[in-house]
């Protein structure tokens, strides 16, 4: 009767319908998949890390006007192209020297470094002659944009730009990463202009546009994301004007 009697407690227990079943079942369902999700992440977390660096790469190598390679080209020319990735500090002091292919210093960073005063600069050698790639970070009509603008020896001409955003509308402000033509106007503009204090290349509506040797036309159709990338050029590069003031 003792072993009956625990029998029954246990189908009592153990009941499908009641409600502290349900949540027991669903608990560990819960648990299974987020331990499985956790080890597919993890599994795949350095392919996809290796991704975003090689993203990364084409970026930086598309402001310096070398476009549609390859992921093998574009590996390779990286590592030729980039003699050091640095880190300045708030005062543009080299805080930290990067080296041939850099991928450990300043490629490191993010736009939580870069708000926090540490820098990226990329020393770049193409064709025989140095250029330098400016990162910069700001915010466009629905989230966050950036780009990478190269610039050559002289410190204040444009080499080449290069812009990139997570949510902007398609076939408006979406146009700042996806229409080339847009990108090569800031070719050859200059950043700073004398009688103009702090950043001086900026993005204006065609009508608006005075002096075409720092102000490019904005995005037909997408004025507060072209206003955004204005303001993005006049901060992010306000941060290395020590550096682009150094001759």
């Amino acid at each position: 009767m003792k072993g009956n009697r625990t029998m029954a407690e246990t189908k009592k227990t153990l009941n499908k319908n009641s409600n502290v079943y349900t949540i027991i079942y669903s608990a560990v369902i819960v648990i299974i998949v987020a331990f499985l999700l956790a080890f597919v992440s993890s599994y795949l977390k350095p392919a996809q890390d290796e991704n975003v660096a090689l993203d990364k790469k084409k970026q930086i190598l598309a402001a310096l006007n070398l476009r549609d390679l390859t992921n093998e080209d574009a590996t390779k020319l990286y590592k030729e192209v980039i003699v050091s990735d640095d880190i300045l500090d708030e005062s543009n002091t080299v805080a930290e020297k990067g080296a041939q292919g850099g991928e450990n210093c300043g490629f490191k960073l993010n736009s939580a470094d870069y708000k926090a005063g540490k820098l990226a600069l990329y020393v770049c050698n193409v064709e025989g002659k140095t250029k330098y790639v400016i990162p910069v970070y700001g915010m466009g009509l629905w989230g966050p944009i950036s780009g990478y603008i190269a610039i050559d020896d002289d410190k204040n001409t444009v080499y080449g730009a290069y812009f990139n955003h997570e949510s902007e509308t398609a076939g408006l402000g979406s146009e700042i990463k996806d229409n080339k033509s847009w990108q090569d106007q800031f070719v050859g503009k200059h950043i700073t202009k004398q009688g103009v204090e702090g950043i001086a290349l900026a993005v204006k509506k065609k009508s608006e546009v005075k002096d075409p040797t720092v102000e490019c036309d904005a995005v037909t159709g997408a004025t507060l994301t072209s206003d955004g990338v204005s303001l993005m050029l006049k901060e992010g590069l306000g941060k290395y004007i020590k550096f682009l003031n150094e001759k």
